[in-house]
């Protein structure tokens, strides 16, 4: 994917470094390669070093990669310091690495280990690593955050995965407001929220990409289209499931709390012809 239009925000400026976890496949692949076009200098953050080798092919332009767990805190301070001694100030950080599985309420401890501590201790451990120097300097900065729409409606079966992403929603509603205080808006942060995007996450063993599926190219496109909008809440709809779908259901899940609904009512037999008028009016 190439970006011709002017940068949208003084951050995606031609020369301005981005840092990206999870950068050597899916949606952080995609964002490095886009950074890239736009004359960006991009560190790949991943923990498959054969994944990386191939990333810097991919992306082209002006690519370093780091090998690093992001679950770690002492590895990521460690690579914040190495990157900003070796190529200067970061303008734009996106914590994307993720990973998948993690069952329901009484599976395994170590995948629930596994699945919050990538996704949403790796989010916090990004945060907390690279934006005290954002914020020491006098420079435009993005802080993007890579959520899901299961951390918000909730999807029965992988709750430790629901319970990392409405953590990661949380974390990054609560950075926004803080760099709003701290910085008037020079350093700002966006909750990227993806849908059905075929990712290597996602893939498995398909090697096509399904109907229903965006790529992780449109992904990113709707990423850049948002920041440019000055969108905090960056909800990606895909082939199978429209913004007005969306809206709905995540309106449908607020109103479990508010009517005092039984949770997860979407899925609860009894609310089943409910859900379904709601969807259609």
């Amino acid at each position: 994917m190439t970006i011709n239009a002017a940068p949208p925000v003084p951050a995606l400026a031609a020369g301005n470094l981005a840092v990206v976890t999870g950068g050597a496949s899916g949606i952080g692949l995609a964002a490095a390669r886009a950074f890239t076009d736009l004359g960006m200098r991009v560190c790949i953050v991943d923990r498959d070093e054969a994944a990386l080798k191939l990333a810097v092919a991919e992306v082209g332009g002006e690519v370093a990669t780091f090998a690093a767990d992001v679950s770690d805190r002492g590895s990521m301070a460690a690579l914040a310091a190495t990157i900003t001694a070796w190529h200067g100030p970061v303008s734009v950080l996106m914590n994307n690495a993720g990973v998948g599985c993690g069952g329901d309420v009484l599976a395994d401890p170590a995948g629930w280990e596994r699945v919050l501590g990538v996704n949403l201790m790796g989010v916090l451990h990004g945060v907390q690593s690279f934006l005290p120097g954002m914020l020491a300097g006098d420079r435009p900065g993005l802080v993007i955050n890579t959520g899901s729409k299961q951390g918000i409606t909730q999807p029965p079966g992988n709750t430790a995965y629901n319970v990392s992403k409405a953590g990661v929603k949380a974390l990054t509603e609560g950075l926004a407001h803080t760099l709003r205080q701290e910085t008037a808006g020079r350093v700002s942060a966006h909750l990227l929220i993806p849908g059905y995007t075929y990712t290597g996450m996602t893939a498995g063993r398909s090697t096509e990409k399904p109907a229903g599926a965006w790529s992780s190219e449109q992904v990113v496109a709707f990423l850049l289209a948002g920041i440019a909008a000055g969108d905090f809440y960056l909800l990606c709809p895909d082939n199978e499931t429209s913004s007005d779908q969306d809206r709905r259901r995540i309106l449908w899940a607020a109103g479990d709390l508010v009517e005092n609904r039984p949770a997860l009512s979407r899925w609860h037999p009894d609310w089943s012809e409910a859900f379904a008028a709601h969807m259609a009016e």
